[in-house]
Order: structure tokens, then C-alpha cells, then sequence
């Protein structure tokens, strides 16, 4: 390809609407364009990065038993009322109907049509195990589409989904499945981490992993430690109790704490340290009440909390709803007397001996409460944030918190959607069982996003060699000089012999034009054919990653580049 017809409308200011460097980059830098709120064009070079990924995921998927398909966009509502999520999934499903007015929605996720088209067409366990899968577009509403390609309406997934005869080959499926992953984002060049996590609106109990690009910007937050390989999203990761030694129980008081209505206010007027004290929240989890005690230093962990429950909705209730079951309202709400609700602790609650609580009316706590002598619980679990420094769960080593953007996710599904939908095969009795499942999915275009966020400088964006949507550009200095545009031209011929994806700057532009845009678009190799050639017969070599820049023959460098390309490959595989 020569630049002068590539379609790459690159600009020099950042648009206001990009908020995070993918956004900003990929805008600037010619590879996508926004046709509506959460919805991008992918121009050329945007394509050829998605078509490299999608064909390192190809070759994974394959390799590991998948078989590729392809699956309707617009799914009938029948099939996710039979699964039970058609009410439930919330308003990110596009929901639509057609002339007859029956109700269809747009694929965010093809659970229940794969479900459907192998209960229809697999009967016996001979044709199991079985992985399907496809690369294509997703859509899911989100309220307030954001962060370019991270968080759109409409985006790039391969999802495989894997059909067993029993939990025994799920493990198996699962374990070629997180490898394969595993493969994928080292061949894209990425610096990853497989992390537990929650199964979210999938579903699922079997469990599940999420295979994070870490990087600054990333919305998701994980812990993980250096000396041994746990790693989990901070809504999964499990915390140990950091209990203190107690001191000797003591009667409990009723103080006035007149306007006092925070842990930070209570701990200060009462000179008590906020570890002492139990913060109260009422949950609405469905359609029940909960109270949900922590130690007042600590964050709740809601995604913990609904599991707990295992409700569909959860939300923190309202002053009125709070005033239901206290009379002092939520900033005086305690334990201590209370009746016909559901009280769940956190596990460190249990083990203060002369904590702070609200007394249940305004104005007033109670100190030197002890748990068990003074209120019980219907249930101890672990319910809370994780901090960096605790302990690690597995080994005992001080966790790390970094940040890390989603770009993988694999879960367990076990029956959820056989059982449901009646997804059955024969065993070998002739006897029904119910498949069990499993889904898998890459978000292609946010792994084109997640590259950015995480290969990129001042002067542009710094590609992964596997997936730069070229490898080369070859740049003549002058386009008068027929000597330069010669050996240009003979340089980009020979590279596209040897099989390099290699881009000609063929336009007569200055030199500090080209060699901006070459940074910009973040070509890793770049040749510049300049005085030199005709002087000494050299051309210079500059590597993107690490600015290095060196002089080779022009006898020489096709060789070399082609070496350089294919070292940086290897170093992945």
C-alpha cells in the first residue's frame, strides 16, 4: 500500500470527546471515525489491526477443538424468556419488534440461540464434547456510551461456547479455553493478567476468569501477588479477617452524638478509631430489606453482597425505606434491638469486643458493644473490599492493587441455560442428562483499544509488531530525488516478497510531515531513505518501541528488517 491512496485522515488536535488515549489516538491517528454515541466506523488501518487479532484468536480457537460458526444478530424473545432473562438482563438489551409485532432483541451475547440450535441438532454423547464459535458484532444500550472502542453500543466479540456430557469434560473445556486465551493476548503482545472473577448478568456457578491488559486507565481495579499466581478483580478476591486482640467486654451505653452521622464524625467526637466501629447499610435486594454490618473502615462489596443473597437486583435503600426499619434513619441505624429483617456481618464484626453503633434513634449511639452478647446475625460472610498490603488468600504474601482493562472473560456455565432451555443429550444407558456449558469470550475491538492504552507516547501510538496494521513503513526523504524514490520503491517491492506488511510514503510532503505521521499511526519499523543513500549507500532504521536508529546498506536491510520482524514475533509464541 502507498500512503498517498491510503485512507487515513489523520488530525493534528486531540477532538473534545476523547477522554481516554485509545479514544484520543485512534481519532487522530486515522483509525476509527464515530458515526453515533457508542458507535465508530473502523477505517482501513483500524481494520487491519482487527482482521491481525482475529486471526491469532482464529488459529487459537481452532487449535483448541472450535469450530467456527455464525449466528443471527436479531434473536428471538422467546428464547431468552425460556432461559428467564428477558426481564431480567435490564436495559442494555436493544429490544425491538417486527411488523407482526413479535419481540426480538439485538445479540449482546448468544447464550440462548447457541443453546437452542444445539438442542435441536445434538442428541447423543457421541457428538460430544463440542465447541462452537464466531467472530461478530455485538450490541448492548449502555446509558451513557463511553472511552471510544472500551464502552460501546456496538463492538467486535469472538465467543466459543462449549458443550459437555458432564462437569469432568466442562474442566477440560474450560482449561483448553483459558490457555488458548492465554496464547492469544501473548502473541498480540500484551502484558496481561488472568484474574478471578464474578460472573456477572452470564451466570453461571461453576466459576470464571477475566483476562485483564493492565493499564492505568483501566476501570477495573485488581489485586494480585508476586509470590505466588493468585490474581482476582477486587469484586471477587477474597479477604481474611484482620482481626485485633479485643479488650475486656464492658456494659454497653447509649451517648449523645447530636448530629454525628458518619464513621469519620462518630470516630472523632466519640475519640474512638473507626476500626471499633460497625458501619449499618439497609439493602433492597429484590423485594426484601437487609441490614449488612462491616467494620467501619471498610468498603462493602456489593458484588459480594448480591451473590450472598443471590438476588437479581440490589440497590442501597432510601431514607424512607431505612426509616422502616429504624427510626433513627440511616445515619443512626445500629444492629442492637432490631427485629424481623435479616442481618448479615462481615466477618471482622464478630470479632470486636467495644464497638460503636447507631442506637436506632437520632441524635444517639451505643458504645462498648459486644457482638453476640448484644445482637446476633442471621449469617457471617465475607463481604468487603479488598486494600492493598492485606494478606494474599493463598500464600499469605502482601497483595498488590493495579488497574486493568477487561479484554477476556471465561466462565463456567454449568446447567444455567441447559436446564433451563432444555438442552439434553442420550448417554450411553440411552438415559437423558443435561449438557453442561461453558462461554468464552474476546472483545476484539477493545483488545485494538486495550494495545493503545498500553503501547503509546507523546508522538503517538507504539504497535505490538503481531497486530501494527503495518509492520514497515519506508519513508523517502524527497520525492524529487529520483535516486531516493528508487531505492524506496525497490525497499517496499523486496519486503513485500519476503511477506512483511510494509506501507510506502510516497507523498510529497516534508520529511517532519511523514516522520510525525509514522509516529503517530505507530508503525514499528521505519526506514528512511535520505542524503545518506547517495553519500555512503546507507538508509537508516528506526525502531518505534525504543527510538533506537541505526545506518545498514541497502544491500543489507531488507535482511535485517525481515530478521528484526520476525525476533519480535518469536518473542511471543
Amino acid at each position: 500500500m502507498r500512503m498517498s491512496q491510503l485512507f487515513a485522515p489523520t488530525l493534528r488536535e486531540t477532538p473534545a470527546e476523547a477522554e481516554v488515549i485509545s479514544h484520543q489516538l485512534l481519532l487522530r491517528a486515522g483509525f476509527i471515525r464515530r458515526s453515533s454515541a457508542g458507535v465508530y466506523h473502523y477505517l482501513p488501518l483500524a481494520q487491519r489491526v482487527l482482521q491481525k487479532i482475529m486471526a491469532i484468536v482464529r488459529e487459537e480457537m481452532n487449535a483448541a477443538g472450535g469450530q467456527e460458526l455464525l449466528m443471527p444478530v436479531i434473536q428471538p424473545a422467546e428464547l431468552w424468556q425460556e432461559s428467564g432473562r428477558w426481564n431480567v438482563y435490564g436495559d442494555e438489551l436493544f429490544r425491538l419488534k417486527d411488523r407482526h409485532q413479535r419481540d426480538f432483541c439485538l445479540g449482546p451475547t448468544h447464550e440462548e440461540i447457541i443453546t437452542d440450535l444445539v438442542k435441536n441438532n445434538v442428541t447423543s454423547y457421541r457428538d460430544l464434547p463440542l465447541m462452537l464459535y464466531q467472530i461478530a458484532n455485538k450490541y448492548r444500550d449502555e446509558r451513557r456510551p463511553r472511552f471510544g472502542l472500551m464502552r460501546g453500543r456496538e463492538f467486535i466479540m469472538k465467543d466459543l461456547y462449549s458443550f459437555d456430557r458432564d462437569e469432568a469434560g466442562l474442566h477440560e473445556s474450560y482449561r483448553k479455553m483459558y490457555e488458548a486465551y492465554t496464547n492469544i493476548f501473548r502473541r498480540c503482545g500484551l502484558k496481561f493478567r488472568p484474574v478471578e472473577a464474578d460472573a456477572g448478568a452470564i451466570g453461571g456457578t461453576g466459576g470464571s476468569h477475566e483476562f485483564m491488559v493492565l493499564a492505568e486507565s483501566g476501570e477495573a481495579e485488581i489485586v494480585y501477588c508476586d509470590a505466588c499466581e493468585y490474581a482476582a478483580n477486587v469484586e471477587k478476591a477474597e479477604c481474611k479477617p484482620q482481626n485485633q486482640p479485643g479488650e475486656p467486654a464492658l456494659p454497653m451505653e447509649k451517648v449523645s452524638t447530636p448530629g454525628q452521622k458518619s464513621i469519620e464524625d462518630v470516630s472523632k467526637f466519640l475519640k474512638v478509631n473507626p476500626t471499633d466501629t460497625i458501619k449499618t447499610m439497609i439493602f433492597r435486594a429484590d423485594d426484601q430489606l437487609v441490614m449488612v454490618l462491616i467494620r467501619g473502615d471498610r468498603e462493602i462489596n456489593e458484588i459480594k453482597l448480591k451473590n450472598k443473597l443471590d438476588c437479581l437486583d440490589l440497590r442501597l435503600a432510601s431514607e424512607a425505606e431505612c426509616l422502616e426499619v429504624s427510626p433513627g434513619g440511616a445515619g443512626y441505624l445500629g444492629p442492637v434491638g432490631i427485629k424481623g429483617i435479616p442481618i448479615y456481618a462481615d466477618l471482622e464484626v464478630m470479632a470486636l469486643t467495644r464497638a460503636v453503633v447507631g442506637a436506632n434513634e437520632p441524635e444517639a449511639h451505643l458504645i462498648q458493644v459486644l457482638p453476640n452478647r448484644d445482637f446476633s446475625v442471621t449469617e457471617e460472610a465475607d463481604l468487603r473490599m479488598i486494600h492493598a498490603g492485606e494478606p494474599c488468600p493463598q500464600c499469605g504474601a502482601p497483595v498488590k492493587k493495579a488497574r486493568g482493562i477487561e479484554v477476556g472473560q471465561v466462565f463456567k456455565l454449568g446447567t444455567k441455560y441447559s436446564k433451563s432451555m432444555g438442552c439434553t443429550y442420550l448417554d450411553e444407558k440411552g438415559q437423558e442428562q443435561l449438557m453442561v456449558m461453558g462461554c468464552y469470550g474476546v472483545g476484539v475491538s477493545r483488545t485494538m483499544a486495550s494495545a493503545v492504552e498500553q503501547n503509546y507516547d507523546a508522538n503517538g501510538i507504539v504497535w505490538p509488531v503481531a497486530i501494527a496494521p503495518y509492520q514497515v513503513v519506508v519513508v523517502p526523504v524527497s520525492n524529487k530525488d529520483a535516486a531516493q524514490m528508487e531505492a524506496a520503491e525497490a525497499i517496499y517491492k523486496e519486503l513485500q516478497q519476503k511477506g512483511v506488511d510494509v506501507l510506502l510514503d510516497d507523498r510529497a510532503e516534508r520529511p517532519g510531515v511523514k516522520f510525525k505521521d509514522a509516529d503517530l499511526i505507530g508503525f514499528p519499523i521505519r526506514i528512511t531513505v535520505g542524503n545518506k543513500l547517495a553519500s555512503e549507500g546507507l538508509v537508516e532504521v528506526k525502531l518505534r518501541n525504543n527510538g533506537d536508529q541505526f545506518n545498514l546498506s541497502r544491500g543489507e536491510v531488507t535482511e535485517k528488517v525481515v530478521s528484526l520482524i520476525q525476533q519480535s514475533v518469536a518473542q511471543n509464541t
